[in-house]
């Protein structure tokens, strides 16, 4: 048995969801935050058969897109200088995940 944990955008965590789901995939959903944009992410917990694994890292490449956005980053050049706003161009998206080895799995 293996454990994925998948760090997701908020934007792609609901159809990934239904579709892991649709396969008898069993999730714990964590709500958590990213750092360098400090936006909204979602991490899944998924306890996972061997021979599923790859089924469910396609179900993710398949709902968890990389795309592009402008965010605005605060710049500061010296103190007491005033806060310049720097458009930016970033990628956002897809998805990280890691995959453990389980020793044992006891569901109560």
């Amino acid at each position: 048995m293996k454990l994925l944990i998948v760090i997701v955008q908020d934007e792609d965590v609901h159809m990934l969801m239904d579709d892991l789901m649709a396969n008898d995939f069993r999730i714990t959903k964590l709500a958590s935050t990213g750092g360098f944009l400090k936006s909204g992410n979602t991490t899944l917990l998924l306890g996972v058969e061997e021979e599923k694994v790859d089924l469910a890292l396609q179900l993710i490449e398949d709902n968890c897109r990389a795309r592009k956005t402008t965010t605005t980053l605060l710049n500061v050049s010296m103190p007491g200088d005033a806060y310049v706003p720097m458009p930016m161009e970033v990628q956002v998206g897809g998805a990280t995940v890691f995959i453990l080895d389980i020793e044992n799995f006891v569901r109560v």
